[in-house]
């Protein structure tokens, strides 16, 4: 698929004003991101957010980053792609998630054998595997991904950890990891921005394991450190934030997808983060 070499992961494009995301999509088509994510852990209408984004863009590839199994079924998430206008599905990559059981309660199993059972059931419904990618951390879901689907979509990682992920795919398989972004020149300032995402995140088990396989320490985790926050976000300026894409490219990568985090985190505010997705355009889309 055509994922291009920078991509965009936005709430905003998916909770926002939906005026302002269709604005804001037809733009960022035109300035050449090659992909937009939008996120689908807490379910919701995400299949017609979906929609409102393919509708408002020609080039870029649409992606669920991710779309969580557990609150939508494999036979309608099929019905609803072998729907989709032919122009539609070629421009569009179906990422999967297990998401964590603490957000998903007494319904929540064995993860790995309900992706597995969730990927078959698309498959016998017509969706291709290589439409599909997946949210893996841990080494079982980086292999599944690389078995069954076109690759893996990695959230909140480093580097190092995009390496690892490479070494387990192989050469073939796509890599397309997620990395956080504050467009602040400040340190403790753009710090203070970032921790409070990487502290969310921290309380969930899937992502304190990735991190503790990546030597982050226990205290490293519970306080949310700066070492743990300077290595999960890329906080700067276009140089310091080219520099963090350029690892993950050198470590592997096929393409890297930023989210862009401004000052007033949940706002949805689609048209405060367009002067940073304008300016990082130019510094990091390359053909």
């Amino acid at each position: 698929m055509g994922l291009g070499r920078i991509g965009l992961w936005s709430m905003e494009l998916r909770f926002g004003d939906p005026d302002a995301i269709v604005d804001a999509a037809t733009e960022l088509d035109e300035l050449g991101y090659g992909t937009l994510w939008i996120p689908g852990a807490m379910g919701g209408d995400l299949l017609g957010d979906l929609d409102r984004l393919l509708g408002a863009t020609g080039n870029a590839t649409i992606a669920s980053g991710i779309l969580n199994i557990w609150k939508h079924e494999a036979a309608d998430v099929a019905t609803w792609w072998n729907g989709l206008p032919a122009e539609h599905r070629e421009r569009f990559l179906l990422g999967l998630g297990v998401s964590h059981g603490a957000t998903v309660g007494e319904a929540y199993r064995k993860p790995l054998s309900a992706m597995k059972d969730y990927l078959t059931q698309l498959g016998d419904a017509g969706v291709p595997g290589d439409r599909t990618c997946l949210a893996a951390l841990g080494p079982k879901m980086v292999e599944l991904a690389r078995d069954r689907t076109l690759g893996a979509h990695p959230y909140l990682v480093t580097p190092e950890h995009t390496a690892i992920a490479r070494e387990a795919l192989g050469a073939g398989p796509l890599l397309a990891p997620e990395q956080g972004v504050v467009f602040e020149a400040n340190r403790e300032r753009a710090r203070d921005i970032a921790r409070p995402y990487v502290q969310g995140y921290g309380r969930l088990e899937n992502y304190a394991n990735s991190w503790r396989r990546l030597g982050f320490s226990e205290e490293d985790i519970a306080t949310t450190s700066d070492r743990l926050v300077d290595a999960l976000f890329a906080c700067g300026d276009t140089q310091v934030i080219g520099e963090r894409v350029d690892a993950h490219f050198a470590a592997g990568a096929d393409h890297v997808c930023l989210q862009v985090v401004g000052p007033n985190p949940g706002a949805n505010d689609v048209r405060a983060l367009l002067p940073a997705w304008r300016e990082l355009a130019p510094a990091l889309i390359r053909t």
